[in-house]
């Protein structure tokens, strides 16, 4: 909690006020839409105590404060994995700092392998819920009881309320928004094929190598969470081609003004509690 504290005291003293009101996580190839901010206050991840970097291509590494859509808010460029050798923990302490700044709105997106063969990449995908099956937790050791109660429930991850606000935005944008439940796996290497079955069977719609864990921590610290896949290719199995991590940032950036537009009508819409 020290270190979160520490973490927290640092960003508001450089960001200012006000609060932020929605924090958004960027995924593998997403990052351009952090650009797009007015008035940015940008802090790399690096002059953050005890904040987590980040060392993939495609993750810029920058925490970034401004203006989108008249609403101030406080967007990640970019995040650490598992597969960097990072603990579920570890990768959960930035939204952790975010609850303890006081901000109650999490938006997560990311890049997603798509598992359900009637969608094709390039899709975007609301989340309305996930599978972890890796035994470890972000929360695994003591509770930190100032964010939130050791037993919690998880039954409503991402809220209804949040998802009807995507829809409506797709809707109104004439985006076709796929739903549906990720399943996330550790990486670095892509999924088997068998193992893309398996996830099939057990109810995913996509698989990926991040977000789980962020999503965890928001809901043991009473944080509303919205999540977003962008599908930038099929998983294994299902084309005869090989995965690439450079597909999942060319299809990002095929369908970067597609997502921009998406969020920019969500964050309007977003009712702050």
């Amino acid at each position: 909690m020290e270190q979160l504290n520490v973490a927290s005291e640092f960003v508001l003293s450089s960001i200012g006020e006000p609060l932020p009101a929605i924090a958004i996580i960027l995924g593998s190839g997403l990052g351009a839409l952090a650009d797009e901010l007015e008035e940015k206050i940008i802090l790399p991840y690096k002059e953050i105590p005890n904040f987590p970097h980040s060392s993939v291509k495609g993750h810029a590494g920058r925490l970034v404060a401004g203006y989108l859509e008249g609403r101030r808010l406080l967007v990640m460029q970019g995040r650490s994995h598992y597969y960097e050798g990072y603990s579920l923990r570890q990768i959960a302490f930035p939204v952790q700092m975010m609850a303890t700044m006081g901000i109650k709105e999490l938006l997560v997106t990311n890049a997603a392998g798509c598992v359900n063969p009637a969608w094709s990449a390039g899709d975007l995908m609301l989340i309305n819920d996930h599978i972890k099956l890796i035994g470890d937790s972000p929360l695994r050791g003591e509770n930190l009881e100032s964010l939130g109660e050791r037993f919690f429930d998880m039954s409503r991850a991402y809220p209804v309320a949040l998802r009807q606000i995507a829809r409506q935005a797709a809707n109104e944008l004439d985006i076709e928004l796929r739903e549906g439940v990720y399943q996330f796996f550790g990486g670095p290497n892509f999924e088997t094929p068998s193992e893309v079955r398996f996830a099939r069977l057990c109810g995913a719609d996509a698989v990926g190598m991040s977000t789980v864990s962020e999503v965890i921590a928001a809901n043991h610290a009473g944080m509303r969470v919205m999540g977003i896949s962008c599908l930038t290719n099929m998983a294994a199995g299902i084309l005869e081609t090989p995965l690439t991590h450079q597909e999942v940032l060319e299809t990002g950036e095929r369908v970067k003004q597609t997502f921009s537009q998406l969020v920019r009508s969500i964050v309007r819409k977003w009712e702050v509690e």
